[in-house]
């Protein structure tokens, strides 16, 4: 994993800045798109991904670099980031994909080919949405 720092003594730093600073960073490494994998504030105590009982020191580091991350980038004296290129990896852009409810409001993401009429989830073409499924509104 490439390591790189990134000096910032302009005043309090938000998370949103220092994290467009990351990203920023990353793609100067010519990574086409850089997403955050996991991150840290030694202000605040927080980091992602979080569970309870997670040691707050190495979690967020641990699982950024088992689970694609390529580059390690702190701003500042407060945060750090894993980033990872998420270019190359296959898109649902050109799939004939759209969410429905059913009656009782639980939602699915749905095949449209494989849908009739009545605008309501099959079973053959839909999936409820949870954790695995994202939302393709």
């Amino acid at each position: 994993m490439i390591n790189m720092h990134i000096d910032y003594s302009g005043g309090r730093l938000d998370f949103a800045s220092a994290c467009r600073m990351a990203l920023r960073q990353a793609r100067s490494l010519d990574m086409k798109q850089p997403v955050i994998v996991s991150w840290h504030s030694e202000e605040s105590h927080q980091f992602s991904p979080r569970f309870e009982g997670a040691d707050e020191a190495s979690w967020w580091a641990k699982y950024g670099e088992g689970n694609g991350g390529e580059v390690g980038v702190s701003v500042g004296d407060d945060y750090q980031f894993i980033v990872m290129d998420s270019g190359g990896f296959e898109t649902v852009r050109d799939l004939p994909l759209r969410n429905l409810k059913d009656a009782e409001g639980v939602e699915y993401v749905c095949l449209s080919p494989m849908l009739d009429d009545t605008g309501q989830p099959r079973r053959d073409a839909c999936s409820a949405l949870d954790d695995w499924a994202a939302d393709q509104a």
